[in-house]
């Protein structure tokens, strides 16, 4: 009988244990994760940079990676905090930017856009999930190929539609095709419902309670991580929505943050762009994007793995 061979346990007890050699592909991993971090932040510090440079000093210091100065009168004039007068003494182009109406018209279009999708996906995927009707699954099927469908495809035939119901710059035409469900909102949904044992839904049934009942009092505290997972979600997207609400409501007093960075772009009273205002515009409105990833990240994470894996 061979006997067991103790040279690592030798080795561990008198603290001899080496090191693991070295690993290339763990070594390329660490690289690829570092170029990606540096592909994803080296951007926004050059928007950053850009938001705390001067003016009349942005050009002199283009290629260099911190400013040689700093100063938050860039801020000042996005926010409308100076003059016109003064704020072409500053260097800047003295264009028209209406920061606070164009905030409260992104905050007013993502709320919306997120309270809906969450709502009505959340019903839809708990039918798909517990529900047993004809059709069911064929419907579901054409959920998930709507997935495929590049949006500039339903663009022409939505906007006809706003036209025709006379939405045109208005809050409704711009939620109109967001606020219902969203295919992947159902698709994740409902992999989380069908994780939920049965025995729970069963035994409110036995107590005489609703589908209704059942979704609304067990079946969504129970979901509490997935719901705030697809509001995020949908809620980044929201904010980040340029084109449909710039061909349905680009009026001045409609328009939403990123519409507006882009008609702030094209304002040159000067004949040049205001570059260091539109850094720090664009900064601001980066800003909530960032606070939702930083706060609720990896729990976002940690719940796309779960359904996923389901």
């Amino acid at each position: 009988m061979s006997r067991p061979r103790t040279d690592f346990i030798d080795a561990h007890a008198s603290g001899r244990v080496h090191a693991p050699g070295f690993n290339l592909g763990r070594c390329l991993a660490w690289f690829a994760l570092a170029a990606m971090i540096a592909i994803t932040v080296v951007p926004l510090w050059i928007v950053l940079r850009t938001a705390l440079t001067p003016t009349r000093e942005l050009y002199a210091s283009a290629s260099a990676l911190v400013p040689p100065a700093f100063t938050l009168d860039n801020f000042r004039r996005v926010l409308g905090l100076v003059s016109g007068d003064a704020a072409l003494a500053d260097g800047g182009s003295g264009s028209d930017f209406n920061f606070s109406q164009s905030l409260l018209n992104s905050v007013v279009f993502a709320g919306v856009v997120v309270t809906g999708q969450v709502v009505f996906s959340a019903m839809a995927a708990y039918a798909f999930a517990r529900l047993r009707f004809r059709g069911r699954k064929p419907l579901f099927a054409l959920f998930l190929l709507s997935m495929m469908l590049p949006n500039i495809v339903l663009f022409i035939p939505n906007f006809i539609l706003i036209k025709d119901l006379g939405w045109l710059n208005t809050y409704a035409g711009m939620v109109a095709p967001f606020c219902l469900v969203s295919a992947f909102s159902i698709f994740f949904l409902r992999q989380f419902f069908l994780s939920i044992p049965f025995e729970l839904e069963e035994a409110a049934r036995l107590d005489g309670a609703s589908y209704f009942a059942i979704f609304w009092r067990i079946v969504l505290p129970l979901s509490a991580t997935p719901l705030a997972t697809v509001a995020i979600l949908s809620g980044i997207n929201a904010w980040n929505e340029f084109f449909w609400p710039f061909i349905v409501a680009n009026g001045d007093d409609m328009q939403v943050l990123t519409v507006a960075l882009q008609a702030f772009k094209s304002q040159t009273p000067q004949g040049a762009p205001d570059w260091t205002g539109l850094m720090a515009a664009a900064f601001l409105t980066v800003l909530p994007t960032l606070a939702l990833l930083i706060a609720f990240g990896r729990r976002v994470v940690e719940s796309v793995q779960f359904s996923g894996g389901k």
